[in-house]
This record gives structure tokens, sequence and C-alpha cells, in this order.
């Protein structure tokens, strides 16, 4: 059933289990974009939408870039596929590693234009610049960045599935340390991608001691 709303308030339009299609406009334009979620969420996202259009920072979603998915993502405390927040340490750990690694070469980018070739370019560029640890733990957050722009629609699949030039995680460093729930957030935001596997080795080999439960 359709959850009709005042005029020019929008609408949000149920597509399957916890999803739905938002319908709003900006200075007389329709726009419309998916969300997963909670229809509570969903009523949430859209008041933003249209919020968004009266202060000037909207964004049609087919012309963001990804340097301001980067933004949203981490404004919003990179939540993962159960919308939950990651602590403060760890999120300006995200930011630091997608700001000096990724959006440099990347974030100019139309996000739903980045293409896997690209990323896989951008990795040759950092390889050897910095820790390989480092790289992966890159790697790793910028998957849950998009893997999250996936399920809200901006994207139809996770560029990162494809890529060919997954970082090596190296010798052990220190560059990244969460704590089991900041960690069990990060891994929960891949379940369901094919990087899942990849990301939970990654968490056992070099985020904290092996012997704890990631899920």
């Amino acid at each position: 059933m359709t959850k009709r709303r005042a005029h020019g308030d929008g609408g949000i339009d149920p597509r399957g289990p916890d999803t739905w299609r938002l319908r709003y406009r900006i200075n007389g334009r329709r726009f419309s974009t998916t969300f997963c979620g909670s229809l509570s969420d969903a009523r949430k996202e859209l008041r933003r939408l249209i919020r968004s259009g009266d202060t000037g920072e909207h964004v049609a979603p087919d012309k963001i870039t990804l340097a301001q998915w980067v933004e949203q993502w981490i404004s919003a405390g990179a939540p993962g596929r159960r919308q939950r927040k990651v602590g403060r340490r760890t999120l300006k750990r995200y930011e630091e590693l997608l700001r000096c690694h990724i959006v440099p070469m990347l974030g100019a980018r139309p996000l739903q234009q980045i293409q896997a070739v690209e990323i896989d370019a951008a990795y040759r560029q950092i390889e050897g610049k910095i820790a390989q640890r480092t790289a992966l733990h890159t790697h790793v957050v910028l998957g849950a960045a998009l893997q999250t722009a996936v399920r809200k629609g901006l994207l139809s699949a996770n560029p990162l599935d494809r890529v060919e030039r997954v970082p090596s995680p190296g010798e052990a460093d220190h560059g990244m340390a969460l704590d089991q729930d900041q960690l069990r957030a990060l891994v929960e935001g891949f379940r369901g991608s094919v990087l899942f596997p990849i990301v939970a080795v990654a968490a056992f080999t070099g985020a904290r001691n092996s012997g704890a439960a990631l899920v």
C-alpha cells in the first residue's frame, strides 16, 4: 500500500520487505530513489531529502559523486546493513582512509559511473605507497560505503564485487583497531555481498585477536 503524504511532501511506495521507493520534488522537479530499512527510517530519509532542497544541499541521485557520497556516509555514522553507527574513533579512521587514499583519485567521479577497472587503477597507484594492511583496510571501508549505497538504491551493484586487485593483508601493522562491536558492525555491513568472506578474513587476521566471535 502506498504511503501518501501531503502535496509537496513526496510519497513512499513499498517495493519489498523493508524496501521502499521514495518520491519527492525539488524546485518542481520529480525525483525518486530506493531506500532499504524500516518504514520509520524511510520517512526520516524522505524528510531529509526534502529538507536538502530547502537548504540547497540536494544532489540528484544520478548526479552524486563518490566524494559527496563518502561525506554523506561518514556524516550518517557509517551505518552498515543494520543501520548501526560506528564509534567516533572508528569513524575518524574510516574518514581518513577514504579521504586520503580514494577521494583524491575517484572522488570527482559520479557514483553510478564508477567501474571496477577504475578502482583497480586506484589500487595500483597506492600500491607500495602505503602499508599493505592499510590498503586492505581502505578496500574494506570503501566496500562498506559502496554497499550502503547499493542498499539505498544509489547503485544497482557494488563495483568492488568485480575488482581484480584486492589488496593483500601483508605484514601486520597497527593502522586500524576496532573493538568487538565496531568490528561486528563493519562485517555485518557486507553480509549478502560477495566481499563478505574477504572482510571476515581481514577482520580475523588483522583487526583483533582471532579468538573473539564475529557474529
